[in-house]
């Protein structure tokens, strides 16, 4: 069976279920392995990425290692 036929079959099957609990629970499982999923951001979220977008493109960030090392530091001081 490929993967087409198979997800016809689901397809066709869970349009005949109507126990909304069990079609939420397909839901959830379906929500974790979307490979797209979609946010849904607010004006001031927005706003958020892109000063941080402009702050990558203006070398304005500090590398995984920088912030590490950083915390070394502070960790040794305590």
């Amino acid at each position: 069976m490929t993967t087409i036929e198979l997800k016809n079959i689901l397809i066709h099957k869970i349009t005949a279920i109507n126990d909304e609990s069990f079609l939420n629970a397909i839901k959830t499982i379906i929500d974790k392995k979307s490979e797209a999923t979609i946010y849904k951001t607010t004006e001031g979220q927005k706003a958020q990425i892109q000063e941080g977008i402009y702050q990558i493109e203006n070398g304005d960030f500090f590398t995984n290692e920088q912030v590490e090392s950083e915390i070394d530091q502070w960790l040794k001081e305590k």
